[in-house]
């Protein structure tokens, strides 16, 4: 999973490159006007979809390049550790919590990229790590790099990226942690599969909440 998501980010660079006008100008693609994360009224209209297609898309080349290296160094590392079909969930939930963050604390600021899910990958790397008892030490530097980048770096999705660690804290530590022992085969597979899908429910519910909360800050 890890090489395909990559595959699939490289292309949707390339999409957005070759449709750009001029060629080359990834931002004044038409493609990522379409699938980028944007706005409380654009996304609750129906095109949810955005809040995952955005992951597949970039700003530019070195930002590609940056969560492109994360993703290499931290993928292939936890799909070992958890498998194909964990490995894919966990990626797809950062990548949504960082969305849905994006719409509680910034609507109106564009954004793409898989931030999200490569924090979502730190979180989660961290957790699984200290479960087994190993030196994380170097991951904890990496991500306070990381977050200081996040917050001194201009235009810069912060949301994204806070949305996206908590994601991977939380369902880091389902899969490290629950359940502590099953007596039949298989349960540790339903306790992962509820509980991940309790915590995608609290974020479609923080999601649809979302313009209250605005409605609310606006009026006080």
């Amino acid at each position: 999973m890890t090489w395909t998501i990559l595959a699939m980010m490289g292309v949707g660079f390339l999409l957005q490159l070759g449709t750009s006008e001029p060629v080359g100008q990834a931002g004044l693609s038409p493609v990522t006007g379409m699938f980028s994360m944007y706005g409380l009224a654009v996304v609750l209209d129906g095109q949810w979809y955005r809040m995952i297609t955005s992951a597949f898309l970039h700003g530019g080349v070195m930002h590609l390049l940056f969560n492109g290296y994360a993703m290499f160094l931290l993928g292939q590392q936890l799909e070992r550790w958890l498998g194909h079909g964990r490995f894919l969930t966990l990626w797809v939930v950062g990548a949504l919590a960082g969305s849905v963050v994006s719409l509680l604390f910034a609507p109106g600021q564009p954004s793409v990229g898989a931030s999200g899910a490569i924090f979502a990958l730190f979180g989660a790397v961290f957790v699984i790590g200290r479960r087994l008892r190993l030196d994380m030490r170097m991951i904890l530097v990496l991500l306070g790099l990381n977050l200081v980048i996040t917050f001194l770096v201009p235009n810069i999705a912060w949301t994204a990226h806070i949305g996206g660690l908590v994601a991977g804290l939380a369902v880091g530590a389902i899969f490290a942690y629950l359940p502590a022992r099953t007596g039949r085969a298989g349960g540790s597979t339903l306790v992962h599969a509820l509980a991940v899908a309790l915590f995608v429910v609290l974020l479609a519910v923080l999601a649809v909440l979302a313009p209250a909360v605005w409605s609310m800050v606006l009026t006080a």
